[in-house]
């Protein structure tokens, strides 16, 4: 697993901290339904006991919490696709509150009829990771601009996770 512009984690240590599937494939099968997946995206109910960070070879991990919370799509913007460009890491490693702040700060810009840029996003956040994934932290020198940010989606919930084949 990349972790970009950041030296490897232990894998490991990475598998071990994180916890292990707890939702039902009837779930999985409403997400896709209600999201409108295409049949060739190849979404699987993970294996008991996997974790996101053991997707199989040609699958990613995409969290339930970035359809939901984070107002994520497929197929995806380009902001979306830029950003995961610069920072060269992997969508799987995004954390889910990551991604609320990502389309937060783009639904916000395009409300004001700005452009979203990486160069702006950067002027508000910075970017931290822990465990394997990478999230957003408010940089202490700029203005809030997501007042009330979720606490925290992945770790307190259920940590649902589809896993779909890469064409």
């Amino acid at each position: 697993m990349s972790t970009g512009i950041h030296p490897e984690d232990s894998l490991e240590e990475m598998y071990a901290s994180l916890p292990p599937l707890k939702w039902s494939k009837e779930i999985l099968d409403g997400l896709v339904q209600n999201f409108k997946f295409h049949m060739n995206w190849g979404v699987m109910y993970p294996d008991e006991g996997q974790t996101a960070a053991q997707a199989p070879a040609g699958y990613i991990t995409l969290f339930w919490d970035y359809f939901t919370d984070g107002n994520f799509r497929l197929p995806t913007t380009r902001f979306v696709l830029d950003f995961l460009g610069y920072y060269k890491f992997h969508i799987s490693q995004l954390h889910p509150i990551g991604m609320v702040q990502i389309r937060d700060f783009e639904f916000l810009c395009r409300s004001m009829r700005i452009v979203p840029t990486i160069n702006r996003f950067r002027v508000f956040y910075q970017l931290p990771c822990s465990q394997g994934f990478y999230s957003f932290a408010q940089r202490s020198s700029a203005k809030k601009i997501l007042l009330t940010p979720p606490r925290n989606i992945f770790m307190t919930g259920n940590p649902s996770f589809a896993l779909s084949k890469l064409e």
